[in-house]
C-alpha cells in the first residue's frame, strides 16, 4: 500500500465512521484533501479492494472498510478524535456522578454495617445529598424503655424523620467520638436517650455517623462498633 492508497483507506473510514454509508471516490476527493481527480481515486479504491481493504457492498454503491482496513486504520492512523474535548468533558460529568453515587453507596453499607452490630439506632448524613439515612428504629422500639413509653418512640421517630439534620448542627461533632447523653440532647423528645456521634471523612466530604438509642446503652460495645465503621469509612 503507498501513501496515497493508505490516505485514501483512512479516508474512506473516516467518512464511513461518521455516515455509516458506502463511501464512493467523489466524496473522498471533496472532503478528503485530495487534489488528484475522482478517476484516480477510483483507480487506488480498486487496489484497495483487490488487496482485501476496502468492498463494495452493491455494484452501484461505494465501498466499506473490511476487518483488515480497520486492522491497518487503527495501527497506522488513528488520531485522537477531533471531538477529544467533548468526549473528555463528558467523561468528567459520569466520573463525577458515578464517584457520588459510590460515595452514597458506601455510607449506605457502613450504616447497614453498624445496624447490624448494634441494638440501636444507626445514622449518618449521605455525601452530596441534604438527607441523613438510618437504620434500626425497629430495634429501639422493641426495648422496654419504649414498650412502657410509646411516647418514647414516636419522640424518637420524629427526631429521625424530621430534625436530626439540625440536631447536628447544634452539637459539637468532630473527629473524637462524643457522647451526648440525657438531657445533653437539645431537644427534649430524646432527653431519656443518648447519642454516640463522630465524624467521618470520605473523599471532600465530611459528615457525620453516630448511634441513637435509649440512655440504657453499651456504651463501651456501641463505642468500637462506631470507630470500627469510621475506620472502613475512612480506609
Amino acid at each position: 500500500m503507498n501513501e496515497r492508497q493508505s490516505r485514501i483507506l483512512a479516508a474512506i473510514i473516516d467518512e464511513f465512521i461518521s455516515t455509516a454509508l458506502p463511501v464512493g471516490s467523489k466524496q473522498i476527493v471533496e472532503r478528503g484533501g485530495f487534489t488528484v481527480s475522482c478517476a484516480t481515486v477510483r483507480n487506488e479504491m480498486q487496489v484497495l479492494s483487490d488487496e482485501g481493504f476496502i468492498t463494495q457492498p452493491h455494484i452501484s454503491a461505494g465501498r466499506v472498510p473490511t476487518s483488515l482496513g480497520y486492522k491497518v486504520y487503527v495501527k497506522d492512523h488513528m488520531k485522537p478524535t477531533k471531538h477529544e474535548k467533548a468526549v473528555r468533558q463528558r467523561f468528567d460529568t459520569l466520573k463525577d456522578v458515578y464517584l457520588k453515587q459510590k460515595d452514597q453507596e458506601r455510607v449506605f453499607e457502613a450504616v447497614a454495617l453498624l445496624n447490624h452490630m448494634i441494638p440501636n439506632v444507626a445514622f449518618a448524613t449521605v455525601p452530596h445529598k441534604d438527607r441523613i439515612y438510618y437504620l434500626g428504629l425497629s430495634n429501639v422500639l422493641k426495648t422496654p424503655e419504649c414498650q412502657s413509653n410509646p411516647v418514647l418512640g414516636s419522640g424518637l421517630a420524629e427526631v429521625l424523620e424530621e430534625h436530626l439534620t439540625s440536631l447536628l448542627e447544634q452539637i459539637e461533632v468532630d473527629d473524637h467520638t462524643r457522647y451526648y447523653i440525657g438531657e445533653d440532647n437539645i431537644l427534649e423528645q430524646i432527653h431519656s436517650c443518648s447519642m454516640i456521634v463522630r465524624n467521618y471523612q470520605l473523599r471532600d466530604f465530611s459528615g457525620v455517623i453516630g448511634v441513637l438509642g435509649p440512655m440504657r446503652m453499651d456504651y463501651g460495645y456501641n463505642t468500637v462498633a462506631l470507630e470500627c465503621v469510621c475506620e472502613l469509612l475512612d480506609s
